[in-house]
């Protein structure tokens, strides 16, 4: 579905008019001060919790406003959205509360936890289609939906009634604050919140500095951008679910690109590592997307010293199934964790003399995939090891090579190691 025009701007009437709209269903979150990064940071951070909102993330704001703006007409034929993730969940809230039928559409793959949570939120208003192995395939089955039987789709991003909602974040962020903000950093996936946001600080506080943040593996507005006009990308790491978009919107680019003073991107395992120090340290749980603007502030270190620094948490609809995979990318990250081809000689006492001799005393396997092959001096095993500090790699690399035990190296070698791992 195209962009209902590529030159709108969001006016502020109809922002204001939206935050009415919302009030009902949207709660105003906390502007909380978090004491352990101000310190780390000799800044001023707050947290701008949309986490807290009943269907954990930001993403209602949007749902509602815009199917509250439906035609008696177009409410009585019923909306459609696809979607697995936050914003299937603002649908079905808001088609509960509004009493409009809605089909939700979500590929086949989507975690039965999102399903039921969809599932809960719109109970009898909401019918969920799974359709197809990807997002693409329940995208291009909700518009046949929406051609066949004359329903509304509800973009998640692309759209002014959308933007209009999740601007309201703007003025709450104002009024819940005395002091000058300096930065607010925001995680963009298609564009829909930053593009609502910046616009209210533009008109209210232009000396504010927007700053979007994307994942490393999805930069579609970045490179947006940087080419001026938007741009499509082949190929996306999808880690980071709520913001790994291959294209931006096309109403949501040509604001952005006026309003923010920044696009950066933020690797991967580093947003696992501050998922990871939230829940230990702060416990705060949340979603990749959401830590995603708290994860820039270290790029931004000696910016924002001595600045009143917001970071909006989008969402919390983290899957616990997922812990695993968020450890091991943030071990990675950090450079502790390590995968090797060792070389084993096929005698007895081969792994003791690895395990004793060459492995630091702090060091632990964490994975051990071999094969005894017969015939053969050398016996090759993938191997996982976990270090206690990232400098201790090159001495272990340096005594494997010694005696003989090295194979090869498989962190930088993506293709080999997810074959192997």
């Amino acid at each position: 579905m195209k962009a209902e025009s590529q030159t709108y701007f969001p006016n502020m009437d109809d922002i204001k008019k939206a935050a009415e709209t919302i009030k009902k269903v949207s709660d105003i979150t906390p502007l909380g001060h978090s004491l352990r990064l101000s310190k780390k940071f000799s800044a001023n951070v707050f947290f701008k919790r949309e986490d807290l909102q009943q269907v954990r993330s930001y993403k209602i704001r949007g749902a509602y406003n815009k199917i509250s703006s439906l035609t008696q007409a177009e409410s009585r034929n019923g909306v459609v959205c696809a979607s697995a993730g936050n914003h299937a969940q603002g649908v079905a809230l808001s088609c509960k509360l509004l009493k409009i039928k809605g089909s939700i559409f979500m590929p086949s793959p989507t975690p039965n936890q999102k399903i039921e949570q969809v599932k809960m939120f719109g109970e009898d208003f909401i019918e969920i289609k799974m359709v197809g192995d990807t997002f693409d395939d329940a995208n291009q089955a909700a518009m046949i939906e929406c051609e066949q039987q004359g329903k509304t789709f509800i973009h998640p991003f692309d759209d002014k009634k959308v933007i209009e909602g999740q601007a309201t974040i703007g003025l709450e962020i104002l009024e819940q604050t005395e002091s000058p903000i300096d930065y607010v950093f925001i995680a963009i996936g298609g564009g829909g919140l930053a593009s609502g946001l910046s616009t209210v600080f533009k008109n209210l506080s232009p000396e504010t500095k927007i700053i979007g943040v994307e994942p490393e593996g999805a930069p579609s507005m970045k490179i947006s951008i940087e080419n001026n006009e938007n741009t499509e990308l082949e190929h996306i790491e999808k880690f980071v679910d709520g913001a790994a978009v291959k294209r931006v919107g096309d109403l949501n680019f040509e604001i952005c690109k006026e309003n923010l003073h920044q696009v950066i991107t933020v690797p991967e395992g580093k947003v696992c590592e501050t998922i990871l120090e939230l829940y230990n340290k702060d416990a705060i749980v949340v979603e990749p997307a959401g830590a995603l603007s708290i994860s820039a502030l270290d790029f931004y270190s000696e910016k924002i010293k001595d600045k009143n620094v917001v970071c909006v948490v989008s969402g919390s609809n983290n899957d616990i199934t997922r812990t695993p995979e968020i450890k091991e990318r943030a071990l990675l990250y950090a450079n502790l964790k390590h995968y090797f081809i060792i070389n084993f000689p096929q005698r007895a006492g081969a792994l003791k003399e690895f395990v004793v001799e060459i492995l630091g005393e702090n060091d632990d396997i964490t994975y051990f995939q071999y094969a005894k092959k017969t015939n053969r001096e050398n016996g090759s095993a993938v191997v996982g090891v976990q270090l206690k500090s990232a400098d201790d790699l090159e001495p272990l690399i340096s005594k494997m090579k010694k005696r003989n035990f090295y194979g090869d190296y498989l962190n930088n070698k993506p293709d080999l190691f997810q074959f192997l791992v």
